[in-house]
């Protein structure tokens, strides 16, 4: 019997493809298998009102730094000890910590650029929530 050569190219390249993927799952299955990826710890339940906290240190931190005749950085200091508390060892919590400080600091030094009457009533608004939030967390999740 004697094999067209259209139809011998055809089988010879189907067992070329078959004896490729045979070295493929071969090597495959000889090399060890890849690492799981990381699994990002479940944040803890009180983690919302945390960002919200943040967010309102930031804010503070400007307002009072804009109204006050010396900068002081009280607020910015508290908010370094609570990150390096809350978030050892979870790099990502602490970026989004961070985050929402900064954003809530940017908030109002895109709205403020002097000292009126209506910075220092947001200032004065914002020290009641975050003394809220704290308090509420504390409440609810502390030990």
């Amino acid at each position: 019997m004697t094999i067209a050569p259209p139809l011998l190219r055809i089988l010879l390249t189907g067992s070329a493809l078959v004896m490729a993927a045979a070295a493929a799952a071969q090597e495959a299955s000889s090399s060890p298998p890849a690492p799981p990826p990381p699994v990002e710890a479940k944040p803890p339940p009180y983690e919302q009102r945390l960002i919200r906290l943040a967010e309102v240190l930031g804010s503070i931190h400007y307002l009072r730094n804009l109204c006050l005749s010396q900068p002081e950085n009280g607020w910015r200091r508290s908010m370094e000890e609570l990150i390096g508390k809350e978030t050892a060892g979870e790099p990502e919590r602490r970026e989004r910590m961070t985050a929402a400080f900064n954003r809530g600091y940017r908030t109002f030094a895109s709205v403020y650029t002097s000292c009126t009457a209506s910075a220092t009533l947001a200032e004065e608004r914002y020290r009641a929530e975050g003394a809220t939030l704290a308090s509420e967390i504390i409440a609810r999740f502390g030990n």
